[in-house]
């Protein structure tokens, strides 16, 4: 049986630096989408009065 105490390895700063560059939430895309569907649905609102 392997000793379960784990000990870090040269690899593992590398795989988390990786996984902090691609691992986030794209706010650009959420904020632009929220944006866009205000836009659209303030026209609506807009244009169903005439």
């Amino acid at each position: 049986m392997r000793n379960m105490i784990w000990h870090p390895e040269e690899r593992d700063q590398k795989v988390n630096e990786y996984l902090d560059s691609t691992n986030h939430a794209p706010y650009e895309v959420i904020i632009a989408a929220g944006l866009v569907g205000f836009c659209i649905f303030t026209l609506a609102i807009l244009l169903g009065t005439f």
